[in-house]
């Protein structure tokens, strides 16, 4: 657990790592934006995730930015802002070194369980996969960052639970899962890349460890802990120092 800075001092380092991960989910919508902008003046099928084929895997990599309507970009650009800013203030190690894993386990899931002749693209996997990515590592870390990260996360997107199941015609639920599973491996995986944040006590805490001392305080001032702690206020004449005393015999009845 690293040590904790002044409330300052901290407060400014939450906001920059607010800001550069808002920064950075940003500009990858707006990647994703320019990419969907251009993406209508060539073939791009060729780039889509086309399960089971040689030229299918070239998907693993750009189907991501690749979108079928604006609907379906504005809906995963919102998540990713959301998620991705979510998951890059709190854990900003663990989700830098997870997104090569999210990204390419939603379209390898997607090419293994996809339909022949069907084309897989979009971001919705690597969305679903920061969101379980935040939920599990909120349930494996249980700082109070990470508690808190992970019920925002199932708060507002915690219908991906549902959706990572075969439920809406022409929704790549494959990509869904594969993203799912990704963000779970990453979890595990990355679970301790980032440094437990510093824990702040409450004024009760400080209070009863207070309470503690000053009882521990008294206890040690008017009680003793063992006999030889007590002091001897009387001694026999003739008492050897350290002399505890001997046994003397007694006679038995009739001698």
């Amino acid at each position: 657990m690293s040590t904790p800075l002044p409330a300052d001092a901290q407060r400014q380092h939450d906001r920059r790592r607010l800001r550069r991960a808002l920064n950075a989910s940003l500009a990858f919508v707006l990647v994703l934006a320019a990419c969907f902008a251009a993406q209508h003046r060539f073939d791009w099928t060729w780039l889509a995730v086309a399960p089971l084929t040689t030229q299918g895997l070239l998907g693993l990599l750009g189907a991501p930015l690749l979108h079928g309507s604006a609907g379906h970009l504005v809906a995963n650009a919102s998540a990713l802002l959301l998620l991705g800013t979510l998951a890059g203030t709190t854990y900003p190690k663990a989700t830098l070194r997870s997104l090569p894993l999210l990204w390419l386990g939603s379209g390898l899931v997607a090419w293994v369980l996809g339909q022949p002749g069907s084309h897989h693209l979009g971001a919705s996997g690597v969305t679903h996969g920061l969101g379980f990515l935040v939920f599990v590592l909120g349930l494996l870390r249980r700082d109070r960052a990470a508690i808190a990260a992970g019920m925002l996360a199932f708060m507002f997107y915690g219908g991906m639970l549902m959706t990572i199941l075969p439920r809406e015609a022409g929704v790549s639920w494959e990509s869904h899962l594969g993203g799912a599973l990704a963000g779970v491996v990453a979890a595990f995986l990355f679970r301790r890349s980032d440094p437990q944040p510093p824990r702040r006590k409450y004024s009760w805490e400080i209070e009863e460890e207070l309470a503690r001392e000053q009882a521990a305080r008294e206890r040690d001032m008017y009680e003793r802990h063992a006999p030889e702690d007590v002091p001897v206020l009387w001694q026999r004449d003739g008492d050897a120092p350290g002399e505890r005393g001997k046994v003397l015999p007694f006679r038995r009845p009739g001698d």
